[in-house]
């Protein structure tokens, strides 16, 4: 690293709290994990993070940067009416700007939202039936998955609000012939709502494609999952997990760190 850019660095690191700090690794570890599994999407789809604090402000990629290069001093902060609030050369994608703040200005609960592209995800937003009761990871998904059609590219302020109903109290989502995207409390939480999501979704391709009959999971076990929702999503473990994607990511390429 040259001297000037880990002089801005330094400058990042200096102007927010340690507690804004934590999350900005945190955010940025995501997106490593996100490229490593290849649900990225070259440098479109986005994960944001909102801010410790009581302003609205919330932490989103750098448009242009390709998710391994993503780091905790790059990533923009910006408040919910897309104004960058930290100095920074960067950008941010409109279209991202649009499904990320509605969602974090209509649930207050929701500190991370996920959103990808990936083959599976897509392939399962297309079918009508959606996501279904065939495997034991795609019904933690279900226990509180909500669904959202196709409205274009995500440029219209107007579909927030509709984006926002459809989602409910929702955790997971699949927009039609879009992708997949999951909120959570933390960053953790919500990258391991992903991992589930994204893991259902192959799961089902893979199934499909055998050809051969499915077998459904007894309607009596997918309600029991559905009452007990908030519990069964709690119990996930991701306090437990991401201590390991850390060191899984400090093994790869510790710059996420920077």
């Amino acid at each position: 690293m040259n001297a000037r850019a880990q002089e801005s660095l330094t400058d990042v690191r200096r102007s927010v709290s340690a507690e804004e700090w934590q999350v900005r690794v945190d955010l940025a570890a995501c997106y490593r994990m996100i490229a490593h599994y290849r649900w990225d999407d070259l440098v479109f789809t986005h994960i944001s993070a909102r801010v410790p604090g009581p302003e609205h402000h919330f932490l989103i990629n750098p448009y242009g940067f390709m998710f391994d290069e993503v780091t905790a001093s790059s990533l923009v902060k910006v408040d919910l009416a897309g104004n960058k609030v930290l100095p920074t050369p960067y950008t941010i994608n409109p279209a991202g700007y649009i499904i990320h703040s509605a969602v974090h200005e209509a649930r207050e609960d929701v500190h991370c939202v996920v959103h990808v592209h990936t083959r599976d995800g897509v392939a399962v937003s297309c079918q009508e039936q959606g996501l279904l009761p065939i495997s034991q990871i795609g019904l933690f998904a279900l226990s509180s998955i909500a669904y959202h059609n196709y409205e274009g590219v995500a440029l219209n302020p107007a579909e927030k609000a509709r984006l926002v109903a459809d989602l409910g109290r929702s955790n997971f989502m699949i927009l039609r012939n879009h992708g997949l995207l999951t909120c959570g409390r933390t960053v953790p939480e919500a990258f391991l709502f992903m991992y589930s999501l994204q893991r259902a979704c192959e799961t089902q391709i893979a199934a499909l494609s055998s050809g051969a009959p499915l077998i459904p999971v007894p309607p009596p076990i997918v309600d029991g999952f559905r009452a007990q929702a908030e519990k069964v999503l709690s119990n996930l473990g991701a306090e437990i997990v991401w201590p390991g994607v850390l060191r899984k990511l400090d093994r790869l390429d510790p710059s996420f760190r920077q």
